[in-house]
């Protein structure tokens, strides 16, 4: 059962191919080591130590002098959630973005859209810390997967801003609005009296970066090219004649996601619209 189990968990989050659904698993992975080591502390009279070690060993540090030391942490600050609602809300979020941005564009450009959010998300949070004096850049650390998550939904919303996604209380939204009034939040939240004013500098570092990648590629610049792989030459003799229906097909299909990436979802054709619902009900 425990095999099944295990199996259940790999095919779900690790083998899929679906970015998004490979860093929900890591995340919730590392997520429920930290709060076992959480529980072991506790037992053995530590209750903070593992809190402690991700602050001052995991999280990205403000002080610049700590960098040489703690560069891996423009990595790891990236899985580290110290609170359930934290990561909840960060893993929601991105897995409805993840799944829309997947359905627009490809996988090794949501790999770089969701580190490139985080790397700079990280930078500009550190930035602020230092070029202004009212914030004390010691002591002053980042976790968490918001702004590479953030940096994904600005990538989509940049991408198809007129997509509506259902809420709630709201109904339908477009999602050029739910951006906007994320950042608003966010701006808002760098005021001296936030108690996340790093966090909320993060989220604006990541947006913008998910915003300029879009707009770049949008002007024929992928900044995720050097993730193609070089086709090797094959010889294909009597290629059966579905085999080649199939490679037609997906080749149709990149050309419908290189159109959508460059002008936009709603400039697609009904039929093009058509044989990308087709596609992805396949």
């Amino acid at each position: 059962m425990n095999n099944r189990f295990l199996q259940d968990i790999r095919s779900r989050f690790f083998s899929t191919g679906h970015p998004a659904m490979l860093y929900i698993g890591i995340n919730i992975l590392i997520f429920l080591l930290v709060m076992l080591a959480s529980i072991v502390g506790t037992f053995g009279g530590s209750s903070e130590v593992v809190s402690v070690f991700v602050r001052d060993y995991l999280a990205f540090p403000a002080a610049i002098e700590m960098w040489p030391t703690r560069f891996y942490t423009l990595v790891t600050y990236a899985f580290m959630h110290l609170n359930f609602f934290h990561i909840l809300f960060n893993l929601l979020w991105l897995y409805w973005m993840g799944n829309l941005f997947v359905d627009f564009l490809k996988p090794r450009q949501f790999h770089v859209v969701y580190w490139g959010g985080a790397f700079l998300g990280a930078i500009f949070f550190a930035l602020i810390f230092n070029i202004y004096p009212h914030f004390n850049a010691q002591g002053a650390t980042l976790i968490g997967a918001s702004a590479a998550v953030m940096s994904i939904f600005a990538a989509i919303a940049t991408l198809v801003p007129n997509y509506s996604i259902r809420l709630i209380i709201f109904g339908d939204v477009k999602l050029k609005y739910l951006l906007l009034v994320y950042l608003l939040i966010d701006i808002l939240g760098t005021s001296s009296g936030s108690g996340n004013i790093g966090g909320n500098l993060a989220h604006l570092g990541g947006a913008l970066f998910g915003f300029v990648y879009i707009k770049l590629l949008q002007n024929g610049t992928d900044l995720s090219s050097f993730l193609i792989k070089k086709p090797k030459m094959k010889v294909v003799r009597n290629q059966p004649v579905g085999k080649q229906k199939n490679l037609v097909n997906q080749q149709e299909i990149d050309a419908i996601l290189d159109k959508i990436s460059k002008t936009g979802y709603d400039k697609l054709t009904a039929k093009e619209k058509q044989i990308l619902f087709d596609a992805s009900h396949n």
